[in-house]
């Protein structure tokens, strides 16, 4: 679960890591009156919360050199698409005058199967150039999950990156607290950058955090709704609700399959003839027929499948159970049909088979035909 960066930086400001002041504008609110109540003095970054990489170069980051520019620029930012997704939130921040952008990490070396910390004196917006054109300007420093990062190897850290004097201190005190909110949040990535110094204090000026999903249900203060403009789409929203492993693709082809491998192959079979998958509909094993029931009718209504391929090879999932579901979705919905093309295997096929023959749907025994005729029906 990726977070906004106003979130990262509020979690990063509890464990005391320096931020800009600033204050975050929901679409709706009131502009003008937020920023005025806020206390902020010009210039201003006006920041927009999308959960992509790269607002900066999108045009999602602006400079206002008045309340009055940084409302106007907040209003414009709320229509304005990054990577074709708009923000539902606007950070606004006083400036920080800066002439150094450094770079900091902690994320998971899975090759070392232990966490890592990333530095560099060049951050900002060509980290990634910087990674591959001056590999040795990133100090890499593996923590002992056990021990944690301890106070004497974040001043190490520092003094690798040539930092002198006080700074080393408050560097180090960075580093120290991203890795306890790295802990705490069962983060795969936390990020700061571009950082920057500010006297002898090192200042936060972006924060990017990503938290397990595995973990994410433990902490219900991040419960903000990460849709249009976030990381998932509006039918992912609603899919996440219903319980229903979707993504969301830019197809025509609707694709449900029991088993995250025998979906994603699925998929490429769509590909492979020539047709492209408007989704990944994954039902899980051993579905029963009220889920299959509830996936098929979700694809019902999802607007880009314009046909929907139905891959089982039943193992522990049975046959029957997905036919019934498939005849129960296809007889409570009430909008305009959509073709179904459905390949059975394994488990009580025959029985499965039967129901959907009775109920006028072919039952393909080879997955390529019913492909075949899933990309044909769409177009």
């Amino acid at each position: 679960m990726k977070l906004y960066e106003f979130e990262a930086k509020g979690i990063l400001a509890r464990y005391g890591v320096s931020t800009p002041k600033g204050v975050v504008v929901a679409k709706g609110d009131d502009v003008r009156g937020k920023l005025a109540s806020s206390g902020l003095t010009p210039p201003l970054v006006v920041k927009s919360q999308v959960l992509v990489a790269g607002r900066g170069k999108a045009g999602g980051i602006r400079i206002a050199r008045s309340v009055e520019e940084a409302v106007s620029l907040t209003e414009f930012l709320f229509d304005y698409p990054i990577k074709g997704l708009r923000p539902r939130y606007i950070l606004v921040e006083e400036a920080v005058e800066h002439s150094s952008e450094l770079y900091a990490s902690i994320t998971i070396d899975k090759s070392a199967r232990r966490p890592v910390v990333l530095a560099s004196l060049y951050g900002g917006m060509d980290i990634e150039e910087i990674a591959r054109e001056k590999p040795e300007s990133i100090v890499r420093y593996h923590v002992d999950p056990y021990m944690g990062l301890r106070g004497f190897e974040a001043r190490l850290i520092a003094k690798k990156l040539g930092l002198k004097g006080g700074v080393i201190s408050s560097f180090a005190s960075l580093l120290q607290s991203m890795y306890n909110a790295f802990v705490d949040y069962s983060a795969d990535l936390v990020e700061v950058n571009p950082l920057t110094i500010v006297g002898e204090k090192v200042v936060a000026l972006d924060a990017r955090i990503i938290v397990d999903d595995n973990a994410s249900y433990k902490y219900p203060e991040l419960a903000i709704e990460r849709v249009e403009g976030g990381e998932v789409s509006e039918w992912e929203s609603r899919a996440r609700r219903l319980g229903l492993a979707f993504v969301e693709l830019e197809g025509d082809v609707g694709v449900m399959g029991n088993g995250a491998g025998l979906t994603m192959t699925s998929m490429d079979l769509v590909y492979e003839y020539g047709g492209v998958p408007a989704n990944f509909l994954d039902i899980g094993g051993g579905a029963s027929a009220e889920r299959v029931k509830k996936a098929v009718l979700f694809l019902l209504e999802f607007p880009k499948a314009k046909s929907i391929f139905i891959n089982i090879f039943g193992g522990i999932t049975r046959c029957d159970e997905v036919a019934r579901g498939i005849i129960e979705a296809l007889k409570e919905y009430s909008g305009k049909p959509k073709p179904v093309f459905v390949r059975l295997s394994g488990t009580r096929e025959e029985e499965g088979r039967r129901l959907l023959e009775e109920f006028g749907i072919r039952a393909f025994d080879n997955p390529l035909d019913a492909v075949v005729e899933a990309i044909r029906a769409a177009r």
